[in-house]
């Protein structure tokens, strides 16, 4: 057979060929994933990888397998992977002889799939096997009349993640965070376990150790039955004095006890020259009982057992939660045999002697003798767990877009535990009264971390529903909300796992506009769709409370997808994709840091807001205050009364007619309590003559308010009067926090208050409206200088130094933050 050039085989070819006696076995399918654009490509990435394959039958007498290097079908002991998840392959059965051949896989969905067809004068098995996000061993069997001819037992690859590297660690990192998360009842595919003593066995592990052992358990019993443990029990008989034999102590004490029980006779036992002869006496009497503490304990595990099918076959015929599904009758039915055998052995009549075990039970007849050894060696495993590492059981688990969904929100919690405190957490709820574990869908799981420097809440939350929004429900998988010192709100952004990928097919619509695989179009779509969902109303419209929305996608190849359109589209539109596995958490985790470590102002700008709010916000934001002193009592009292503000023409300055509010500098002359305290939006603007004949400009307010806290003047001071803007002046707690001159200059300052809430400013002036540059910014431990051309970070008492350039401060400011944070962990 001629094989064809590398990278064309684009049909199904065979893919397996069985020959036996009895019959022809033929699979067909692609060799290949799509992802892999054609053999050249699978050949590159999956060059290391073995497939498992086994065939065990009695007459088989040949096993051809698809050589990928050779394209051809050809035997051998070891293979390449040729199966995938979400694959589609083509199963046919012909028989050389009259047999009536039958399907069996353990799974009823792929045990239906096959089934005996007509083909002219022959009954021929023919089906296709479709294994939906299912990886790992599957086996089938081929039999006649319910006897197996031939097992089949085969790997399949997943396609999105690497077998050994991630899909082992995703699975490994579930089950470690809560035990057996990752299993469920019975899957078209199945992976080797073995026992482990600690955990709560689930419904579904009993189920695969009951089906190992339960033929060996039935032997162990049977063989107690036939060579049962007994005790020899002594009694004591009342008999007539002619019937006594040898007497033990007992009954020798009883006749010392009872002299009225001896009467003379002629020929008796000579006594005092009396001969005597007891009337009555005990006799013992020896015999053996099977009524032992061994034989109780055994006949209590085979109660317990049956009581655990009983339990079982009731969670199979009455599924609960969103997993109802028909139970499978060749499984009840199993079960059922099960019962029954284990019932008949209970109404045996041996075990019907048996009494009722009252107290714990551990011998030497236990650990050691026959039949009793196994039968309790195999109850212990019964009520152990699995692991996934071994060969002895099989265990299904869930399909991989369920556990890559968990995996997403537990690696998330556990790269925040890097680098942040836990405060506290609600441990991720489970159910576990059906079948298999579940995380509880009725319960957000939720995280509070802090940040260790600025003291900020970080929240982790898994599904959290949010509910009354104007249109309806929704609930992402995971939900990051941060919040920032200085904001009475929290930035949320939504992480949604999709095990969804589109690998960008050659001349495919993805592969032309995006070049490279990403997260698929629809998904993206979602992201828009959650992030404009979630809304909040508050003393007035509805606003976003989402910033950003991303998927994470099983891909590997971070650097190849920082240049893909939906990386670049997070920072154009907060909205896109990252590519999450074991084995590739680079982008997920600088990114989540990137949220955590930015300022408000930082995020703000990088949001997404409706047409016209831009400019709104920025008005807002940029609102001058002009702060002008009050040095005498009976002019503030006049002040507040007559919501008004007067200072002389000639102390403005350029720049003063931008002011939208006022606010009151109170000096040491007014109060003890001094400071910034009264603030108002001004009205109106006139001019006229001051007490001294000179022009002053006279502003009317709408209203006086106070501040929350008063601004303390911490050794500063106003001569006249200073700008600053309203967002400042709310912000600020000490006055020299209100001399910012520029961008800069706030921005420094509003960094320096994230790590502490009073940051101490030195300025180069004691009043604020004289001081022209800003010498130093303490916070803490660190020290900050802004310099022309430059911005130096220092820790006290260090000789170490960051320089940051003004000009890459400007293009992105959050290096102040992460160098500050370096300086104080180093």
């Amino acid at each position: 057979m001629a094989s064809l050039p590398s990278g064309l085989v684009r049909e199904d070819v065979e893919l397996v060929l069985i020959e036996t006696d009895e019959f022809t076995l033929f699979m067909k399918g692609k060799p290949y994933h799509q992802r892999f654009e054609g053999l050249s490509q699978y050949k590159k990435k999956l060059q290391n990888e073995t497939m498992e394959f086994n065939v065990e039958g009695e007459s088989v007498q040949s096993v051809k397998v698809f050589d990928v290097d050779q394209q051809v079908l050809a035997a051998g002991s070891t293979f390449r992977p040729i199966f995938f998840e979400n694959g589609n392959y083509q199963i046919i059965v012909t028989s050389k002889i009259d047999l009536e051949l039958e399907f069996y896989h353990e799974h009823h969905l792929l045990r239906n799939a096959v089934s005996s067809v007509p083909v002219g004068p022959k009954q021929v098995l023919m089906g296709n096997l479709q294994f939906q996000n299912e990886v790992g061993l599957t086996t089938f069997e081929i039999r006649t009349q319910g006897k197996a001819l031939l097992s089949v037992t085969f790997e399949i690859f997943p396609s999105k993640l690497d077998y050994k590297e991630d899909y082992r660690k995703l699975l490994d990192e579930v089950n470690e965070e809560i035990y057996n998360l990752a299993f469920h009842f019975l899957r078209k595919t199945y992976l080797g376990a073995r026992t482990r003593v600690e955990g709560e066995a689930s419904a579904a592990e009993f189920y695969r150790l009951i089906q190992h052992h339960f033929r060996t358990f039935l032997q162990a019993i049977k063989r107690i039955e036939q060579q049962p443990h007994r005790n020899l029990i002594t009694s004591h008989q009342k008999v007539r004095g002619d019937q006594l034999k040898k007497l033990d102590s007992f009954g020798r004490n009883q006749l010392r006890k009872k002299a009225s029980l001896f009467q003379e006779v002629s020929n008796g036992i000579k006594l005092r020259d009396k001969e005597l002869m007891p009337i009555e006496g005990w006799q013992v009497k020896k015999e053996h009982s099977y009524d032992t503490m061994e034989n109780r304990l055994i006949k209590w595990l085979m109660i317990r057992i049956e009581d655990k099918l009983k339990n079982l076959l009731q969670k199979i015929q009455s599924p609960i939660g969103r997993y109802k599904t028909e139970p499978d009758q060749e499984v009840v039915k199993t079960i059922k045999d099960m019962q029954k055998l284990f019932q008949q052995r209970i109404k045996n009549p041996f075990w019907k002697t048996i009494s009722k075990l009252d107290r714990s039970v551990m011998s030497l007849v236990i650990q050691m003798a026959p039949g009793y050894r196994e039968a309790f060696q195999i109850y212990v495993l019964l009520s152990r767990g699995l692991e996934l590492h071994g060969q002895i059981y099989r265990m299904s688990v869930k399909d991989v877009a369920q556990l890559y969904e968990y995996w997403t929100y537990l690696k998330l919690g556990a790269l925040l535990d890097k680098k942040y405190v836990l405060l506290s957490q609600d441990v991720v709820k489970v159910n576990r009264e059906g079948l298999f574990v579940n995380l509880d869908g009725s319960n957000s799981a939720k995280r509070v971390y802090q940040h260790p420097h600025t003291g900020e809440k970080i929240i982790l939350q898994y599904q959290k529903e949010e509910r009354h929004l104007p249109t309806i429900t929704q609930k992402p998988d995971t939900m990051l909300s941060i919040e920032k010192k200085g904001k009475d709100y929290s930035y949320n952004y939504i992480f949604d796992a999709k095990y969804r990928i589109d690998f960008a097919v050659e001349d495919s619509y993805y592969g032309k506009r995006y070049k490279s695989p990403g997260p698929m179009e629809d998904d993206i779509n979602t992201m828009h769709r959650y992030r404009d969902a979630l809304v909040v109303q508050h003393k007035g419209p509805y606003e976003r409370t989402a910033f950003g929305a991303y998927v994470l996608f099983p891909w590997f190849e971070e650097e190849l997808y920082e240049q893909h359109a939906f990386y670049k589209s997070i920072d154009s539109v907060n909205i896109g994709g990252l590519p999450f596995l074991p084995n590739a958490t680079r982008l997920v985790e600088q990114f989540v840091e990137h949220l955590i470590e930015k300022s408000p102002e930082e995020i703000q700008e990088e949001g997404i807001l409706p047409r016209g709010t831009l400019d709104r916000w920025q008005s807002s934001l940029d609102e001058k205050v002009l702060v002008g002193l009050v040095s005498n009592e009976e002019i503030l009292k006049r002040f507040i009364q007559q919501k008004k503000y007067m200072i002389a023409m000639k102390d403005l300055k350029k720049g003063w007619q931008e002011a939208g509010y006022i606010a009151l500098y109170l000096s040491s002359k007014v109060s003890n309590n001094n400071g910034v305290e009264y603030f108002g939006k001004i009205d109106d603007i006139n001019f006229g003559m001051g007490a001294s004949n000179e022009q002053v400009v006279i502003f009317t307010v709408v209203a006086w308010k106070s501040l929350k806290k008063v601004i303390k003047p911490v050794g500063y001071g106003i001569s006249s009067y200073m700008l600053t803007t309203l967002n400042t002046l709310k912000e600020a707690r000490e006055l020299p926090e209100l001399y910012m001159k520029n961008k800069d200059e706030l921005t420094v300052w509003r960094t320096m208050r994230r790590l502490t809430n009073t940051p101490k400013i030195d300025l180069n002036n004691t009043s604020l409206d004289h001081a022209s540059e800003i010498i130093q910014i303490q916070s803490g431990e660190v020290l900050v200088s802004v310099g022309k051309y430059e911005i130096q970070v220092k820790r006290i008492g260090s000789i170490r130094l960051i320089s940051i350039d003004r000009q890459d401060f400007v293009s992105n400011p959050n290096r102040l933050f992460k160098g500050v944070v370096d300086i104080l962990n180093a």
